[in-house]
């Protein structure tokens, strides 16, 4: 998933996943995701957690000097200002010149900022589809995002599915538009809960 422009997907991403977000009831927080043993909350904080590690490993930041700061709840009794506050923090270091071609420090090792930040692209969208799908929303993404991120992952296929992320194939019909088979490849219903 290396492209110049990951940074600028990722970022877009995010944008459209707060629509989702702030269109969660407060009633809703507990709702299931296709997500397993995830509910809306537990997603949130994921993406939240995630952006939050995006800016200090952009900003050239350690695994080892972040250690535990994110661990636990994030959203506290605002979700919708934590994820906003998220997003900012990582778009003030993802934005930045050079970030695609730093390299980050990551688990698996240094690792190309464009090719952190299409992992970070994924996540965003597929987790903006798992909130809308929780809370019951219209869960149409962005068709351009959906075309771009469906021909990053068919190539990658086999290797997203082994890294234990995603589920395994999910069959669609051959007419089937790209969400749908993008969601399949990702191990996702496009009908869920169904």
């Amino acid at each position: 998933m290396a492209t110049a422009n990951n940074g600028e997907l990722y970022l877009r991403a995010l944008r459209a996943t707060r629509k989702f977000v702030a269109n969660i009831k407060p009633d809703q927080w507990r709702h299931d995701t296709p997500c397993t043993d995830w509910d809306l909350r537990t997603v949130l904080n994921h993406l939240v957690n995630e952006n939050r590690w995006a800016a200090e490993l952009f900003g050239g930041n350690t695994i080892a000097n972040v250690g535990h700061w994110f661990d636990g709840d994030l959203l506290g009794d605002d979700p919708l200002k934590a994820y906003d506050d998220s997003v900012a923090a990582a778009a003030g270091q993802v934005g930045k010149p050079g970030a695609m071609i730093m390299l980050c420090d990551l688990s698996r090792g240094p690792t190309p900022g464009h090719a952190y930040a299409g992992e970070l692209f994924l996540d965003a969208l597929i987790h903006g589809w798992d909130i809308a799908k929780g809370s019951r929303q219209d869960a149409t993404l962005d068709p351009a995002l959906v075309r771009v991120l469906y021909d990053m992952v068919v190539p990658q296929v086999a290797e997203l599915r082994a890294s234990g992320m995603f589920g395994g194939d999910v069959p669609v019909a051959v007419n089937a538009d790209t969400q749908t088979k993008l969601l399949a490849l990702l191990g996702r219903r496009a009908s869920w809960p169904r």
